[in-house]
């Protein structure tokens, strides 16, 4: 499609593209998507996702102008109908909201509401105190391999946001499910979708910093005192391993537990994250930062591993669903999973 093309063949032609993923999509009963992804799909920049009945318009690099804005609301009310449309500019720094809503299309933009992906049911609204939508959509096709892998496993989903990863597992069969992340506010959501949907078993959720929570789960243990200072509260936890770790850091993250930085020292995570993985279990690993090149990063994971005394025995790469393209079949999102 040539940069000239007007956004409504734009949004056609991914649309046109999708067919095939959405009528598979529908069937297993996931109305949740990506619509368009404008960095392959001739708008870099610019995303469309569906939640259930909202449609969520973002724009990264330059605020969408109401002419566009107004485009794309017409050619998805005549494609889609029925659809909530919630715009959020989120070209400043940070990727901060720009973009101030009043009257209706705040309410719109706030309304709680309930997006389906393999049966299970999650909540999602246009706009809450965060940035981020509570469900990640290119995050599906690791969610997918998790409630494969899940029954009769325990899981512990670490850096859990609203625990997406945890709640399809439980759903699926998983004995045992703990989700950990520091953000209390997340983890309610989280507790929200484990009511939402009838589980098998009750997830735990734990709110605390994920180095001190693996730590203590690994058997490394999480001391109060570091280098004469008093370490923040954190909750007590026995040592466990798990049949299967879901590490899905952010890219930069500082806490005076530690450190997340996915460029520079991923071994940092991986090393406690592997401890509380059970021998013959299965560590699934994510970097979502694009410079990240996949061979390099397994290099790495595979050294890091060697180092800690234990063998990766296998490794398969888990690539986002047809919904998130890739020019160049490098998708920003890696994700490995690693048998141990």
């Amino acid at each position: 499609m040539p940069d000239t093309a007007p956004l409504s063949a734009l949004l056609q032609a991914a649309l046109a593209a999708r067919k095939p993923l959405l009528e598979q999509l529908h069937a297993e009963n996931t109305d949740a998507y990506r619509l368009f992804h404008g960095s392959v799909e001739g708008l870099p920049g610019l995303t469309v996702d569906r939640y259930g009945d909202l449609l969520l318009v973002q724009s990264f690099h330059s605020p969408l102008d109401a002419d566009r804005l107004a485009e794309l609301e017409a050619f998805y009310a005549g494609a889609l109908p029925g659809l909530a449309l919630v715009y959020n500019d989120r070209s400043r720094a940070n990727s901060r909201i720009g973009n101030k809503l009043e009257g209706e299309a705040l309410a719109v933009a706030m309304q709680p509401r309930i997006a389906h992906e393999m049966g299970v049911s999650y909540h999602v609204q246009g706009r809450h105190a965060g940035q981020d939508p509570w469900l990640f959509l290119d995050l599906r096709a690791a969610r997918r391999r998790v409630m494969r892998e899940a029954p009769g496993k325990t899981l512990l989903n670490l850096f859990a946001y609203t625990c997406g990863v945890g709640i399809a597992a439980a759903r699926a069969g998983a004995t045992f499910v703990v989700n950990v992340d520091f953000a209390e506010s997340s983890l309610a959501v989280g507790k929200e979708n484990a009511r939402l949907n009838e589980l098998p078993i009750r997830p735990r959720f734990i709110h605390s910093d994920a180095f001190a929570a693996m730590r203590q789960l690994s058997g490394i243990g999480q001391p109060k005192m570091v280098r004469g200072k008093r370490m923040p509260p954190f909750p007590k936890l026995e040592p466990r391993q798990f049949d299967i770790v879901f590490l899905d850091p952010p890219r930069y993250a500082k806490s005076a537990f530690g450190v997340v930085d996915l460029v520079s020292d991923y071994p940092a995570l991986l090393k406690p994250a592997l401890l509380c993985t059970a021998e013959g279990g299965t560590l699934i690993c994510t970097n979502n930062v694009a410079e990240v090149e996949r061979e390099p990063w397994l290099d790495q994971l595979q050294r890091s591993a060697t180092k800690a005394g234990r063998t990766i025995r296998e490794v398969e790469w888990i690539l986002p669903e047809a919904d998130f393209p890739s020019s160049d079949d490098k998708p920003p999102l890696k994700v490995a999973l690693l048998r141990v």
